[in-house]
């Protein structure tokens, strides 16, 4: 098991590191209104729009903002929830052939327990990641923790710990899946090509299932200490709804499918690929 997280948690360290400036700007894209850096309505400005402002404005280093914390969260939330499939897929007799739910269950569980971990870095990167200037991570700790105590580092923790279930199960699953299926059919060589086809597959249906609860997530971390703009889960994505409509859950959509099929197809590519070292079997 140790082995496993160890192999997962240097795979998402790797990939991270390349994809976060992704990540940031569909953070700028979500984050909207008064709580927008600068005030500015990046939503308006379009991904493209955003990149080119960003780069101007702060400088091409603004595009990894919050990677420290980024890095930490790979290697406590990611290593879990990667690492852990594994083992619990054995612990509940799932195999290559079993039911998808049931993979999906054994993924999402691995989510859960990885989300509970990472919570705290997944709270301190999406405000790096929206705030003006520069600020360490230590800087963003202790303001945080100043303003609200220890559960300021668990805020967002009821979306956070949906999202990561429904993206786990999502993407081990279906990685599974698809696995199998580009084997049985031969289209495509073995090893490399087809952990890539599958991880590519699991990226698409991921960005589909997850961007609401990613949206939701992302509103309530960032949300300023002391605000009652969303009492919880529920309320946020109804407000949200309410003020957008349903698509309002789907804002940064485009930057989170082009950072999950990039991040997904590397973390699980790179994770098949580094597990002999490891010791692990593919």
């Amino acid at each position: 098991m140790l082995l496993s997280v160890g192999a997962a948690g240097s795979a998402a360290v790797i990939t991270v590191t390349g994809i976060h400036p992704i990540d940031v700007v569909k953070t700028r894209l979500q984050v909207a209104g008064k709580d927008a850096v600068g005030g500015r309505d990046y939503k308006s400005l379009g991904a493209f729009g955003s990149v080119k402002v960003i780069a101007k404005e702060e400088g091409v280093s603004a595009f990894w903002k919050g990677i420290n914390a980024a890095w930490m969260r790979e290697a406590s939330y990611t290593s879990l929830r990667l690492g852990l499939y594994s083992p619990i897929k054995s612990a509940m007799g799932v195999t290559n052939d079993s039911h998808f739910l049931l993979k999906f269950v054994a993924g999402s569980s691995a989510g859960a327990l990885g989300s509970l971990v990472g919570n705290p870095f997944d709270v301190l990167k999406t405000r790096l990641m929206s705030m003006e200037g520069t600020a360490s991570i230590t800087a963003a700790s202790k303001d945080l923790f100043q303003s609200e105590g220890a559960k300021g580092f668990y805020r967002g923790l009821q979306a956070n710990i949906m999202r990561a279930m429904v993206l786990n199960g999502t993407k081990m699953a279906v990685f599974d899946t698809a696995k199998q299926r580009v084997t049985e059919s031969g289209l495509v060589p073995a090893g490399l090509a087809t952990s890539f086809v599958s991880a590519f597959t699991a990226g698409f249906f991921m960005a589909i299932t997850v961007t609401p609860f990613d949206m939701i997530r992302t509103r309530l971390m960032n949300q300023p200490p002391g605000a009652k703009i969303y009492t919880g889960f529920v309320d946020c994505g109804v407000k949200i709804v309410r003020a957008n409509g349903p698509m309002g859950l789907y804002s940064g959509f485009f930057p989170i499918w082009a950072r999950f099929a990039p991040t997904t197809t590397l973390q699980l590519v790179i994770f098949e690929q580094i597990k002999p070292i490891f010791g692990l079997d593919h």
